[in-house]
């Protein structure tokens, strides 16, 4: 394509084309702040989104150190439990061992008359 020289369109030609250049990159400058305003606007909604998380994950991590607590406590009690039922089961069985000696010396007392 022949490329026309400004200077020798009339004044009236220049103008136009002036015009439709101004148009050419008033479009171009439109498309270039549709495109930027696309761009912010889905940053703005993946930093609401990972706010969101955050949000929920800083929850979840509160719940799940209430558990936490919870199951160190009811473990806790659960030890001290053991601990009192190996000292009953251990004084049980002393007394056991008491009793069969005891009822041994009484049958081979009985026995040996």
């Amino acid at each position: 394509m022949a490329r026309t020289d400004s200077k020798a369109l009339p004044v009236k030609e220049q103008g136009k084309d002036q015009a439709r250049g101004q148009e050419g990159g008033l479009e171009e400058a439109l498309h270039r702040l549709d495109t930027a305003l696309a761009l912010l606007e889905t940053a703005v909604a993946r930093k609401l989104e990972a706010e969101r998380s955050r949000g929920d994950r800083e929850t979840e991590f509160a719940l799940l150190e209430e558990d936490r607590v919870r199951l160190a406590a009811e473990l806790d009690a659960a030890g001290a439990r053991l601990a009192r039922m190996t000292s009953t089961t251990g004084e049980v069985n002393r007394r056991l061992d008491r009793a069969i000696e005891t009822v041994e010396d009484v049958l081979s007392g009985s026995a040996g008359r």
